[in-house]
């Protein structure tokens, strides 16, 4: 007797497949794991972050859902630049990503990129917990993800193996590792260097070999990746540009989950993001210089502008932001510029 129910059963339930019918929401299969892509791992705050987003997703869904976290970019092989494009077809379900490396596919997002535009952490929490950062969730809600939280990485910092960096000529002629974005290199090649993109993968080995002479990178990033061993022991606090992380769910995947599931991710994102940019911006404070100490401790000179030589840099690099800011929308730019005044 309960053979032949069960039979029916399923009978019913190919009948209804062949037909057509949609199974209740209640019923959607969910995959066994989704993939969670980030550039550095748990040794940097960023991949940290993500580590912790996919526990806390896994705590508060009940185990429903699993992630895994990809750190290096390996989903794209390395090339971080093509993660929010890979995102959007879906082999990246989801991903903790910094906005310089979404910025070729989303021009909006060269904003935070733009030269000296934002002086301190404040400036870029206006942006990002503001009007600016409600706009640019909703241009990334257009373009198949779902945006959740807001990290950092940091501001970043340039650093080289020649000598210290305190004028725009000290720059000259330099051979420096950027980021695969068009802006970075319009920046370093208005400081007449002589740049050169290259994934972070690759970044390391082209120091150590001295195949480039620097880089630019957020403080934790340069301090985690132990740069001073790669000699790079010239390092100058210029905050040229910050690098916020944003984190997100493809569309179609979030699209696939119960409300309630939905709620518990974008609480752990939220958490996670806040929890993430408190270890971003650990020890690098006037209150709280402990990471700097430690990047002294091992050998690296560091140098702390003033504000006259950091304006000499600004002026260097205003035609790069003057033509940019038409790219990115002036009107989003003037927003941010007004919001960041507003302090």
């Amino acid at each position: 007797m309960h053979k032949r129910r069960f039979n029916a059963l399923i009978a019913s339930l190919f009948a209804s497949a062949a037909l057509g019918f949609s199974m209740p929401a209640t019923a959607q299969q969910y995959k066994d794991e989704y993939k969670l892509s980030t550039v550095l791992g748990e040794a940097f705050p960023w991949g940290w972050g993500a580590k912790r987003w996919a526990d806390l997703v896994a705590e508060k869904t009940e185990g429903r859902i699993n992630v895994k976290v990809y750190p290096g970019a390996a989903l794209v092989s390395g090339d971080q630049t093509k993660e929010f494009t890979a995102l959007r077809q879906g082999i990246i379900d989801m991903a903790v990503g910094s906005t310089i490396n979404w910025s070729p596919q989303v021009r909006e997002l060269n904003l935070f990129a733009l030269p000296f535009l934002m002086p301190d952490h404040k400036a870029i929490d206006a942006l990002t917990q503001g009007r600016v950062g409600q706009k640019m969730f909703e241009i990334l809600a257009e373009r198949d993800v779902v945006p959740l939280a807001w990290g950092e990485n940091g501001f970043r910092e340039v650093s080289n193996s020649k000598k210290p960096i305190r004028t725009p000529d000290d720059v000259k002629g330099m051979k420096m590792r950027v980021v695969g974005s068009p802006l970075f290199l319009a920046t370093f090649n208005a400081l007449g260097a002589n740049p050169t993109q290259m994934s972070w993968a690759d970044a390391q080995p082209a120091m150590a070999t001295g195949a480039v002479d620097g880089q630019e990178n957020p403080l934790a990033v340069f301090n985690a990746a132990k740069l001073h061993t790669v000699g790079q022991k010239n390092l100058t606090l210029w905050g040229y540009v910050a690098d916020p992380l944003i984190f997100v769910v493809n569309k179609n995947v979030w699209n696939s989950w119960s409300e309630a599931d939905r709620k518990a991710v974008q609480e752990a994102a939220v958490q996670a993001a806040a929890e993430e940019l408190a270890r971003a911006r650990a020890g690098i404070s006037a209150e709280d210089d402990s990471l700097l100490k430690e990047i002294e401790a091992n050998g690296v000179e560091v140098v702390r502008l003033s504000d006259a030589e950091r304006e000499a840099f600004r002026a260097a690099t205003a035609g790069v932001y003057k033509e940019w800011a038409e790219r990115i929308g002036a009107d989003l730019v003037k927003q941010a510029e007004e919001d960041i005044a507003k302090r």
